[in-house]
């Protein structure tokens, strides 16, 4: 593991003294992940918040005695424009950027369900991977994207993925959230709630 890798580890421990974060798993990524190392060196920064967001550029301000710098967010305006923002709390992210991340990564585990299943001959890069709405085999059935019917009406019942064990008849309803530090618990509740009546 590089210096870079380390010094993530480190202040990702230090950001997520909870319960809720398997430390492990949430760093396994530096050792497995084969990063170029200007990736890796950016990924640094951004652990470190200090990506030149204008909220940086106001703390430089204190430093090095730069003129008065407007902090606020250059998408929304309303909020300091931090890193937690950028990443997971600006307005105006959410309907694009935000769905976007999301949707790739809950591709990536739908392909990996796929692979695991046997549902796919051709293996495509992550990025090119488009899921099917529907797959099917003798022994599994993955759904993408698709509204569970139920006898009686519940809200939230589009999981991101539903995939079907046909041998035990098991169902798994996998919703997926991209949280950041500051509003983990928070996500882990709204997915607790709107998840409750599949059970």
């Amino acid at each position: 593991m590089s210096h870079h890798a380390n010094k993530l580890e480190v202040n990702d421990n230090n950001n997520n003294n909870n319960n809720n974060v398997d430390i492990e798993a949430a760093n396994k990524w530096l050792t497995n992940a084969d990063l170029f190392a200007e990736t890796e060196g950016f990924l640094t920064e951004i652990q470190d918040q200090v990506i030149l967001t204008r909220n940086y550029k106001n703390y430089k301000k204190y430093i090095l005695k730069l003129p008065d710098t407007d902090e606020l967010c250059r998408r929304c305006g309303k909020e300091s424009e931090t890193i937690q923002h950028i990443t997971a709390a600006c307005e105006q992210l959410e309907p694009t950027e935000y769905v976007e991340r999301h949707d790739g990564l809950a591709k990536i585990i739908h392909q990996k369900l796929e692979e695991a299943a046997e549902l796919i001959e051709a293996k495509s890069p992550y990025y090119k991977y488009t899921p099917a709405n529907v797959l099917e085999n003798e022994n599994f059935k993955l759904y993408w994207n698709r509204s569970i019917l139920t006898d009686k009406t519940i809200p939230f019942n589009r999981p991101d993925i539903t995939f079907k064990d046909k041998k035990t008849n098991n169902t798994f309803l996998i919703d997926i959230a991209v949280p950041n530090t500051h509003n983990l618990i928070k996500t882990i509740t709204d997915k607790q709630k709107s998840t409750k009546n599949w059970q």
